[in-house]
C-alpha cells in the first residue's frame, strides 16, 4: 500500500521560515543580551523550548492527526478557548502589562490564550461553513453565524484590548466567508461594517488613533508616537543591498524599541539587507501560493476552509507586520510569523502548519 505523504514545497518553505526565523531571532535577542542578562535568558528559553522546541513537536503531532477529527470536536474546543481567553481578565490570574490584559501563567510560562483562540474560531466557523453548504450564501445561515462568532471574538480581544489580533482574525473569517461561498454584497456589508468599527475604535481609543495620525505624518513626532517607524526606516536603509552582515545590526542596540517583537523584520533587512528582506516577503508569498494550492485541491469543505483560515491569518499577520515596518501601513504591534518572540505564538504557528501538512495529504496536487 502506497504511502500518503505531506506537501513537500510547503514543508520546505515551513522548515525555512522556521530555520531562518530562529536565527534572526537569536541575533536581535543579543540587544538584550548586552543590558539585560536575566530577561535575555527568560526570553531565549521561551523561544527555544516553548516555542521551537514543543512547536516543532506540536507540529508533528497535528501533522499525523487527522483533520476531520476537528471538525467533530470544533464547538467544544471554540467554548475551550473562549473560556481560556476569559481567564485573562480573573485577578491573580491573569497578567496585565502596559494597560492589557493578554496572558495568565501556566507554571514559569507565560500563556497567550488568544493565540488558541484564533485557531478554534477558524476550526469552528469552517465547520458550521462546511455543514451549511450552500446555505452558507445566505443572511440566515452564513452571514449571520459569522456576525454572531466575530462579534464574541471580537468583544473578548477588543475588551483585553488586543486589536491587532482581532484584525487577523477577521481577515481570516472573511477569506472562510468568501471561500465557503459567501455572498459579495455580505462582504460589501463587512467590510463597511469594518471601517466603521475602525474609525470607533480610533475614537474611542487614543492609541489606536496615535498609530494613525502617525502613518499619516511619521516626522510630524520623531521623538514620540513616530520614534519606532523613523528607527526601523534607519534600521532598513542602512542594510543597503546586502546588509551588515549576522549578528552586526546597530539597531537592535537601545534605539530600535522591540528588536525582537514587532521591529524585527528591521533587524533583518538591516543585517541582511535589500536581499534578505525581499527573501523573507517571497518565503511568505511562496508559502501563501502553495498554501492556497493545497487548498483548491482538497476534497472535502471542510478542509478546504481550513487551509484557507489558517495560511491568510498567517500571512496577513506577516505582511501587516513588515508593511509597518517600511511604512506603507500604520504600525500594529504584531509580531512577524515564525520569526518574533512569542513562545505561545511560535508554538501555536507550527501546530497550526502542521494542521495544514495533515490536510495536504488529501490534496492531489500534481506540481
Amino acid at each position: 500500500m502506497k504511502k500518503i505523504k505531506i506537501d513537500i514545497p510547503f514543508f520546505i518553505s515551513i522548515a525555512i521560515l522556521v530555520i531562518g526565523g530562529f536565527l534572526i531571532f537569536s541575533s536581535a535577542s543579543l540587544g538584550l543580551l548586552s543590558n539585560q542578562g536575566v530577561k535575555y535568558a527568560n526570553v531565549s528559553f521561551n523561544q527555544t523550548f516553548f516555542g521551537l522546541f514543543l512547536g516543532t513537536l506540536a507540529c508533528i503531532i497535528t501533522s499525523h492527526i487527522d483533520y476531520k477529527k476537528y471538525r467533530q470536536y470544533a464547538f467544544y474546543l471554540f467554548i475551550g478557548a473562549v473560556c481560556a481567553t476569559l481567564l485573562v481578565f480573573v485577578p491573580k490570574i491573569g497578567i496585565e502589562h502596559g494597560g492589557a490584559h493578554r496572558w495568565f501563567y501556566l507554571g514559569p510560562i507565560s500563556i497567550q490564550p488568544s493565540e488558541f483562540l484564533k485557531i478554534a474560531f477558524i476550526m469552528y466557523l469552517s465547520a458550521w461553513m462546511a455543514s451549511v453548504k450552500d446555505k452558507a450564501q445566505t443572511f440566515r445561515y452564513g452571514f449571520v453565524p459569522f456576525i454572531v462568532l466575530t462579534a464574541i471574538v471580537g468583544a473578548i480581544l477588543l475588551k483585553q484590548p488586543d486589536t491587532d489580533t482581532f484584525a487577523v482574525t477577521f481577515f481570516a473569517g472573511v477569506a472562510i466567508f468568501i471561500a465557503s461561498g459567501g455572498r459579495w454584497r455580505h462582504v460589501l456589508l463587512l467590510l463597511v461594517g469594518a471601517v466603521a468599527g475602525l474609525a470607533l475604535i480610533a475614537y474611542t481609543r487614543p492609541y489606536v488613533m496615535s498609530r494613525i495620525t502617525t502613518f499619516l505624518n511619521p516626522s510630524a513626532n520623531a521623538l514620540g508616537s513616530g520614534y519606532q517607524i523613523q528607527q526601523s526606516l534607519i534600521a532598513i536603509g542602512s542594510g543597503g543591498v546586502t546588509g551588515r552582515g549576522f549578528g552586526q545590526s546597530i539597531q537592535k542596540f537601545n534605539y530600535l524599541p522591540e528588536p525582537i517583537g514587532d521591529s524585527i523584520f528591521a533587524v533583518a533587512s538591516e543585517e541582511f539587507g535589500f536581499v534578505g528582506a525581499v527573501t523573507i516577503i517571497l518565503l511568505f508569498i511562496f508559502f501563501s501560493f502553495r498554501g492556497l494550492k493545497i487548498a483548491t485541491h482538497v476534497p472535502d469543505t471542510f478542509g478546504r476552509l481550513m487551509v484557507v483560515g489558517i495560511v491568510i491569518m498567517i500571512v496577513s499577520q506577516a505582511f501587516v507586520n513588515i508593511g509597518a515596518m517600511v511604512g506603507i501601513l500604520p504600525l500594529s504591534g504584531i509580531p512577524l510569523p515564525f520569526v518574533s518572540h512569542g513562545g505561545t505564538a511560535l508554538f501555536m504557528t507550527l501546530a497550526e502548519v502542521g494542521i495544514i501538512l495533515n490536510i495536504s495529504k488529501t490534496a492531489k496536487i500534481k506540481a
